[in-house]
Order: structure tokens, then C-alpha cells, then sequence
């Protein structure tokens, strides 16, 4: 029986990323308040937030800072808009302080508001550009097999997962997929991590020569795959990769909507997985998800291509309303601040060695066949057979089960396809980060209960 919340939510909203037939049946978790790593339903219930809401809550809730600031801005500007020249100091200080911290070369940032709106500028970026640099035929972007890049008509078409194309018509035209570098999956039999990665860059050479290296412009990659489940590459990956970008003129788009800001322990995923972007997008994290805010981190020649082409049109036809709202801005602005000023790198690098752990401690539990991760992110993967590494049937919804059960045991985690994926805030102390654990491996039990009382083992 829905309660009356549940019941005027499934009446009204409509859900992202829901079953959207059985979530009347089933009602929605209400929640009310938060507080640090905690989040409260309607009944008073807490839940350990183990994903950080969606990947992006980084500071945790209840920072009265980033509250007094957003109504500090609010008073004083509550909004003003980047067109036609117009600017303010919240903007301005931020992109100041994004390009002292970004990970490569960086001349301008341009805001928007989600990491989708950061890889769909990215798309128009790429177009925009070679057109500007007379190369009207180098269009085309590789992404990958099991990349996330979001939702709107280019991102989603840039992310490699079926559900976020089958009846949207996606993906639209010059967007190709490479091979994902999940070695346990997709590695040959005797196969190593060093060879997998030989192998898959010697795959995207062959491919971008199969399309024409003239008609190919850029390669996007998450420095550690998220949503596509918390897929970590091979040591050597990224450096063989890039070999082949340099080699065919073809850039490389760090998305580190999900790895940006400490998650991976450095300020960038990109510099801890060894990428040398050419371009960077931004979101979550950037505002421990306070307010919606994102960002497209560019270099000079960009820049440059950029100011030539709008000169000669007369404008640079690109921008959202809210790009650079003051008020996001400026709590954007003070979350970096309390990143550096509480060395929150620094409490992740101490947690990191707990946290791998006892995530890879979770590889010897019966229902699972992977633990793997990389920083505070991770995930473990269910398997019915951890000899063959043989999946369940997808219709049991197993991981979907572990995630139930989590719930019910006061964590939240996510389910990815067979894999449960682990997110904690940035700021989660050792003893919270034990508590997580110490919860997912009793949800675990109690579905490697329920799996064989159901034999879902059986091939």
C-alpha cells in the first residue's frame, strides 16, 4: 500500500532512469533531510549514502558554508547572464581558479549546467572548430562500448549503453563506439591486462584507419567508467591509446564528470589514470552538487578557432541561460575552497588504501566475481558461476536484489546491469566507510540466500 507521498509522486513525476511500470506498484523512497553522509526518509529512517546521490555529493549534506554563500549571492546578484558580453565576479573568480587546477593547458571555460549539456558543447565544439580550421570532413567522435556521457540527443548518443538508445533513435550520424577496456569481460583466455591494452589500441588504429583518419576528430573517454559499471582500464591503456590519437590528429575529451574534484585522489581523474586530455568537461563534484553547475575546459588553439570563426559570422551562436549563474558560480567557487582548505585530497588518499580493501575483500564472497575500483569509486559484480564467470539471467534482477536488500539494511547503493556500484562522499570517515561495508556484505549474503532459494544458479 503507497503511502499519500507516494502516491501523489507516482501520480505527477515522471522518473528518470525508473521501470515506470512497476514503480506504482512499488512507490518511490521518499526522502526529507540530510545530514553528512546520511540521508533521512519521511519516517525518520537514515541511510548511508554509498553513491554520494549520483556520484556528485562529495562534501556530504548540511554545509551551512555553501548554504550562506548561495544566499549571500542571492541577495546581492541573484542572477545575471554571460550573453553579449555581460560577466560577473562569481564567474569569472571560478574559471580563474579551473584553469589553475585543470589538468591540462587551459585558456577558457565555458559553464553550462549538467555534465550532458558539458559533452553535448563538447560535440558542437568539435563541429565548430574544424569547420573553422577548414577540415569541414573531420567530424566524427569515437566513444565507448559501456561509456556514459549523458542524455541529451548528442550525449547519449556518445554514451555506449543500449538502454539509452533502443526507441530514442539514437545514435545520430558520426558517432562511433571502440571497444571497452573491462579486462575481465571482454580479455582474451591467458589474455594479460598489458596485452588487452596493446590489443585495443591496435583495434581503434585499425578502426579510425577503417573510417578515414581525415574524417575523424576526437576520442571521448571517462578516465574510470561510472554508469557503464565502475569499469577501471589496464595500467597502460590510456598512454597506448593516446599514442594512436596523436598519430591520426584525433583529440582527446577527458569526461570527468564523475572523476573530477578528488574522487580518484588527485584533482583530475585524468592525471591519476594517465591521460593527457586535450579538452575537459566538468560537473558533480564541482559544487558537491549543491546547486547544477558544469563546465567545458578548453586550450588556446580551441580558443583561437573559436574567436576566428565568430568573427567571421558575428557571433559565437552557443550558451544556456543559466551558463555561469552567479549563485552556482559562486557556491562552485566556495566548495574548491573547502576541498583545499580541509585537504579533502588528502582524507581520500588516507581512506583509499581502506577503502580497495575491503572492496577487493568482497571478490571472495560466493555471489561475487569481480571487486573492482580504483580510489573511493568501486563496484562488485554478481556472477552465477565465479569459475566460468557466467552472468544470471538478467530477468532475476540479482544486482537490483542486492541493492533491495542494501536499502533495507539502511545503505544506498546502485545497481548497473550485474554489477552494485560504491560512491561514498569524499569526506566519509573510516568508520562510516566500515559501516558501508560492513552493510553491502549483508546485503550480499542475504541475495546469495535468496539466489539459491530461487536456483538462480542454474545454467
Amino acid at each position: 500500500m503507497l503511502t499519500n507521498l507516494q502516491a501523489r509522486d507516482v501520480a505527477t513525476v515522471l522518473h528518470p532512469y525508473s521501470n515506470l511500470a512497476t514503480l506504482p506498484r512499488q512507490g518511490s523512497l521518499i526522502l526529507e533531510r540530510g545530514e553528512g553522509v546520511f540521508v533521512y526518509d519521511v519516517d525518520g529512517k537514515p541511510y548511508l549514502e554509498g553513491m554520494a546521490g549520483l556520484w556528485c555529493n562529495a562534501l556530504g549534506h548540511g554545509r551551512e558554508e555553501l548554504v550562506e554563500v548561495a544566499a549571500e549571492q542571492m541577495r546581492k546578484l541573484p542572477f545575471a547572464h554571460l550573453f553579449t558580453g555581460k560577466s560577473h565576479d562569481p564567474a569569472i573568480a571560478l574559471a580563474e581558479k579551473l584553469k589553475e587546477l585543470s589538468p591540462m593547458p587551459a585558456a577558457k571555460v565555458f559553464f553550462c549546467n549538467s555534465g550532458s549539456e558539458a559533452n553535448d558543447t563538447q560535440v558542437k565544439l568539435v563541429w565548430y572548430v574544424n569547420n573553422a580550421l577548414g577540415r569541414p570532413a573531420k567530424k566524427k567522435i569515437i566513444s565507448r562500448i559501456k561509456g556514459y556521457h549523458g542524455v541529451t540527443v548528442a550525449s547519449a548518443s556518445l554514451t555506449g549503453l543500449p538502454n539509452n538508445h533502443i526507441d530514442f533513435d539514437l545514435p545520430i550520424a558520426g558517432v562511433r563506439h571502440a571497444a571497452c577496456p573491462h579486462h575481465y569481460r571482454f580479455g582474451r583466455p591467458d589474455e594479460s591486462e598489458e596485452e588487452f591494452a596493446t590489443r585495443l589500441a591496435a583495434e581503434l588504429d585499425a578502426q579510425i584507419e577503417a573510417e578515414g583518419p581525415e574524417t575523424v576528430a576526437a576520442f571521448i573517454a571517462e578516465p574510470v567508467m561510472g554508469a557503464g559499471g565502475v569499469i577501471v582500464p589496464p595500467e597502460t591503456y590510456y598512454p597506448k591509446i593516446q599514442a594512436v590519437l596523436e598519430k591520426h590528429d584525433v583529440i582527446l575529451i577527458a569526461d570527468e564528470v564523475i572523476t573530477g574534484f578528488g574522487r580518484l585522489g588527485e584533482w583530475f581523474g585524468s592525471t591519476a589514470m594517465k591521460m593527457k586530455p586535450d579538452t575537459v568537461s566538468i560537473a558533480k563534484a564541482l559544487s558537491s552538487s549543491y546547486v547544477p553547475i558544469a563546465g567545458v575546459i578548453i586550450p588556446d588553439w580551441i580558443d583561437d578557432a573559436l574567436s576566428c570563426q565568430s568573427e567571421k559570422i558575428g557571433v559565437f551562436g552557443h550558451g544556456f541561460t543559466y551558463s555561469g549563474h552567479p549563485v552556482a558560480a559562486a557556491v562552485a567557487l566556495r566548495t574548491l575552497e573547502i576541498y583545499e582548505r580541509e585537504n579533502v585530497l588528502g582524507h581520500v588518499n588516507g581512506l583509499i588504501p581502506q577503502f580497495q580493501r575491503r572492496l577487493k575483500a568482497l571478490g571472495g564472497h560466493p555471489l561475487v566475481g569481480e571487486a573492482r575500483g580504483v580510489g573511493l569509486v568501486g563496484a562488485v559484480e554478481a556472477v552465477a558461476d565465479k569459475a566460468t564467470r557466467r552472468g544470471f539471467d538478467p530477468k532475476a534482477g540479482v544486482a537490483a536484489k542486492i541493492v533491495a536488500f542494501a536499502q533495507e539494511e539502511g545503505l544506498i547503493v546502485r545497481a548497473i546491469g550485474d554489477a552494485v556500484a560504491i560512491c561514498p562522499p569524499l569526506v566519509i570517515t573510516a568508520a562510516e566507510l566500515d559501516l558501508l561495508f560492513d552493510r553491502l556484505e549483508t546485503a550480499l549474503d542475504r541475495a546469495d540466500h535468496w539466489a539459491g532459494a530461487q536456483n538462480l544458479r542454474a545454467a
